[in-house]
């Protein structure tokens, strides 16, 4: 079983930036991809950017693409999200999330999930 943990959240000013960073443990050598969605109040959850384990592969949903870039580190687990430019549409509860088994790692369809962080961003 895969464990995950998300930290780093907290209340910015837009146009300034965060990193999250998503602690995981247990077997991850079955881990085939690893990915970050969020959710707002009243919306669903959506997918925000996503990372292959071994091959490093990256996809940024467009609503991020140039301020936001998802990475990770092999040798402590840890996958990161670094979040620039930050706009107060950009409020939500962040989740982490990893999938065992190659598909489409934009879906939300995966078999680990963090417990989330909230990220506010006001004008």
């Amino acid at each position: 079983q895969i464990h995950l943990v998300e930290s780093g959240g907290g209340l910015v000013q837009a146009g300034q930036s965060l990193r999250l960073p998503c602690a995981a443990s247990g077997p991850f050598f079955s881990a085939y991809g690893l990915g970050w969605f969020r959710q707002a109040p009243g919306k669903e959850r959506e997918f925000v950017a996503a990372i292959t384990w071994l091959g490093g592969r990256t996809s940024h949903a467009d609503s991020v693409k140039g301020r936001f870039t998802i990475s990770r580190d092999i040798d402590t687990r840890v996958i990161y999200l670094q979040m620039n430019s930050l706009k107060p549409e950009d409020t939500a509860v962040y989740y982490c999330a990893a999938r065992q088994s190659p598909g489409d790692l934009t879906s939300l369809n995966y078999d680990y999930w963090g417990q989330g962080t909230q990220v506010t961003v006001f004008s």
